[in-house]
């Protein structure tokens, strides 16, 4: 079982900006391509943004496109998602995920051997 750990979220103003982090334990995330996804009380969970292993695919959801920025550090062995102005609609709890699917264009999903951390929440309120 691969073991990631989300780190970042908190209670944020409309406008604001908060980075998550990904972290791994035990095992490599620079093999691996990652996912974030997030899920909203009383929503079906969605996927907001992925990127491969080599860092040279990305994709996102259109409601955050050119609001979040996916990277990773692979000297640090960690993901991160910026995400930058900041709408009370993204409030939710923040997952990162190993291997999602994460095509060139399409949605973001959960793969068959997908992993998930335990997730953060994230709270954009005035």
């Amino acid at each position: 079982q691969l073991q990631l750990v989300e780190s970042g979220g908190g209670l944020v103003q409309p406008g604001g900006s908060l980075r998550l982090s990904c972290a791994a334990s035990g095992f490599t995330l620079n093999y691996y391509t990652i996912g974030w996804f997030r899920q909203a009380p009383g929503k079906e969970r969605e996927g907001v943004s992925c990127i491969s292993s080599s860092g040279g695919r990305t994709n996102y959801l259109d409601s955050v496109k050119g609001r979040f920025t996916i990277s990773r550090d692979s000297a640090k062995n960690t993901v991160y998602l910026q995400m930058n102005s900041l709408k009370p609609e993204d409030t939710a709890v923040y997952y990162c995920a190993t291997d999602p699917v994460c095509p060139h264009f399409g949605a973001v999903v959960a793969g068959t051997m997908t992993s998930w951390g335990q997730g953060t929440q994230v709270t954009v309120s005035s």
